[in-house]
Parts: C-alpha cells; sequence; structure tokens
C-alpha cells in the first residue's frame, strides 16, 4: 500500500507538470538519487524525484477502535474480531534534479510542484478516483526542517543539496483483514439506562 500511496502521487504530480509546461515525456519519478554504490540512479536527470525519507506510525487515539467484519458462514452471519488498521505516516521529498545550466529549471519544478499541493493537499476517492480502493485518503502537509536537520538529511541522501521540498502523507492505513476471532450475531441488545 506504501507503493501504491507514493505512486499515486507521482502520477498526479507527473500529469500536472506536463500539462503546465508541454511536456510529452515523463518529468516525475520515484527513485533514490544515488544507488546504493554511490553511483547516480538511472533516469533521475532532469527529472522530479520522490524520495521515501521516513515511515512513522500514526499514534492519534482516537483511530485505536476495534475492527469488526462480518463473516457469512452456514450458519448464519457472523461477527469477525480483527486486529485494528494500522495509520501510517509517510516522509516524501520531492526533489528538483536539474543540474547546470538547468538550474533555473529546477527552480521552475519545485515551484511548480509546491502549487500543485497548495491547491490539492487532499487526495481520495472523490477528487482522484484511480486512488487504491483500500486508501481513504491522503493529507499532505509541508513539513519544515531546521538547516541542520536539513543537512543531515541530504547527508543520508546525496551529500549535495538540490532544490527540494518535505511533505509529510498523513492517513495511509494497513488492514490486513485478518480475522483473529469470531462471535455469534445473536441480535439486537438493547441496553436501557434509567435516569434517577
Amino acid at each position: 500500500m506504501i507503493n501504491s500511496a507514493i505512486s499515486h502521487l507521482a502520477n498526479q504530480l507527473n500529469q500536472f507538470l506536463k500539462r503546465s509546461f508541454e511536456l510529452n515525456e515523463d518529468v516525475v519519478v520515484v527513485s533514490n538519487i544515488l544507488e546504493q554504490d554511490g553511483s547516480l540512479s538511472p533516469n533521475v536527470n532532469n527529472k522530479v524525484v520522490v524520495i521515501l525519507t521516513n515511515i512513522e506510525k500514526d499514534t492519534v487515539p482516537y483511530r485505536q477502535a476495534p475492527n469488526g467484519k462480518t463473516v457469512s458462514s452456514g450458519e448464519g452471519a457472523r461477527s469477525g474480531i480483527g486486529r485494528p488498521p494500522v495509520y501510517l505516516n509517510l516522509y516524501l521529498m520531492f526533489v528538483a534534479n536539474f543540474s547546470g545550466n538547468n538550474y533555473s529549471e529546477a527552480l521552475k519544478f519545485i515551484s511548480k510542484t509546491i502549487g500543485f499541493f497548495q491547491r490539492q493537499p487532499v487526495f481520495d476517492q472523490h477528487s482522484t478516483p484511480d486512488l487504491d480502493p483500500r486508501i481513504e485518503k491522503l493529507i499532505l502537509d509541508i513539513e519544515n526542517l531546521s538547516i541542520q536537520d536539513l543537512s543531515n538529511l541530504w547527508g543520508l541522501l546525496s551529500g549535495k543539496y538540490l532544490p527540494s521540498i518535505l511533505y509529510k502523507v498523513r492517513m495511509v492505513s494497513f488492514d490486513t483483514d485478518d480475522i483473529i476471532g469470531q462471535v455469534s450475531n445473536v441480535g439486537d441488545i438493547q441496553v436501557a439506562i434509567s435516569a434517577q
């Protein structure tokens, strides 16, 4: 599901940039800047590169409700008890990898990228019907980094700063649909609380 979320955002941005700059070829790629051996990754030159920089569990308490599912069997409907979904935050870096004489292009592309996500910070089934149906919505927020944190991050990515912006993408959920128990559906049970 992480791949689906990142690919969806990259595809939406790619379509927007192609229309904006009247391009025929794709300009957004999901990739590292450098390979494990330190060489430049193929197909990232003169592109906006989307890099996953971190994954964290979202621990907002209201999302920790138990997960109930209805299961059909020969004896009637039963409720299945499953584990609650895990909500994740993805940290995505959008990097304009244009070098040399193309540096001004990097500034144009990173500006358009910021503008695109400013206009559309939420992606759901209504706004983008091709979003993976397992994903309810994706919400993007700019993540501010101090100069020191930015330096550390670029040290991990490639060592050389490129025009870029970091977004926190909220509400990616993992629901394995595993059922860990079942209970019979007896019917509606009503509990009356008397006023005192």
